[in-house]
């Protein structure tokens, strides 16, 4: 037996750059054990399973696996998902796919004019507080490269993460996770991601810089994760970063590690209801057949 897969880069400027998706489809007989085995052997930091080339429920029932664990969404799979189920298995322009994950109904919509790929994260929910001196010791800087006027806090819109806002990029360069004092740190913590970010930039066009950790589920760091950058969003308006309750900005990822990202975030709160957008491009690799 063999089932089809593609390969895609998310939140890409071009070939080779943006985080990499497996996505397999027709996958809904395949066992839970298989699939984690698959994710592993591919070792990118999520591998997608689409359950039927149909929709079910008004959408498309997918899991994600990182190379750990399955978790109930994330978002470069989203994106890279939604993008081989529009041209793999719809075959037509479509303005918006549903996508059914543990974590509930995540709509993704296209626009066809720029490209960019866009999903609507679910509602943020904001966590604790966390201290500064503890987390340093976590990230390897000194407590002073962390900002004095925003908080340390665990966000979610989905799949949470902790929000570090760093001072410069030169802090976000000098992070270097030191693994025991990060299990520590998660042990008794919902979010087991980090993200750290600067409003310095390595190009001026964009407004935030960000590097993402997770080796809880076997991501050392991330290229592009569009969960956490959803969190950061919420963040962002949430505390009025750039001085309003609405952004739309452009972040970059994954310079450290030789995977240049771009991510596109919109948030805005109305109605004391917060609206997440994370959208960006996608560009199919690869793609073959999986023996089982």
């Amino acid at each position: 037996m063999k089932i089809k897969y593609s390969i895609v880069d998310v939140f890409s400027q071009g070939k080779y750059t943006g985080n990499p998706l497996a996505v397999f489809k027709n996958t809904g007989n395949l066992p839970d054990k298989e699939m984690q085995q698959i994710a592993k052997e591919i070792n990118y930091s999520e591998t997608t399973f689409i359950l039927s080339d149909v929709k079910n429920t008004g959408g498309y029932d997918v899991r994600i696996f990182t190379p750990n664990e399955e978790i109930p969404f994330a978002g470069h799979p989203t994106l890279g998902t939604a993008f081989i189920i529009q041209n793999e298995l719809v075959e037509e322009p479509v303005e918006q796919l549903i996508l059914n994950y543990k974590a509930g109904q995540i709509p993704v919509s296209f626009n066809n004019q720029d490209e960019v790929i866009w999903m609507k994260q679910n509602e943020p929910t904001f966590g604790p507080l966390l201290d500064k001196k503890i987390v340093s010791d976590v990230l390897n800087i000194g407590h002073e490269y962390i900002e004095d006027d925003f908080p340390i806090q665990e966000v979610s819109t989905g799949l949470p993460s902790i929000i570090v806002p760093l001072k410069s990029l030169e802090a976000v360069k000098k992070v270097n996770i030191n693994k025991e004092k990060y299990y520590t740190l998660i042990e008794h913590l919902e979010a087991k991601g980090i993200l750290v970010f600067s409003p310095e930039t390595y190009h001026s066009e964009n407004n935030i810089n960000v590097r993402d950790f997770a080796d809880y589920y076997g991501i050392p760091e991330d290229a592009a994760t569009g969960s956490s950058n959803g969190c950061l969003a919420a963040y962002l308006v949430k505390y009025k970063y750039f001085n309003k309750s609405e952004i739309n900005i452009r972040v970059e990822q994954g310079y450290e590690i030789g995977r240049k990202s771009l991510l596109f975030l919109k948030a805005n709160e109305r109605n004391e209801k917060m609206n997440v957008y994370v959208g960006g491009r996608v560009i199919k690799i690869a793609q073959g057949e999986w023996f089982l």
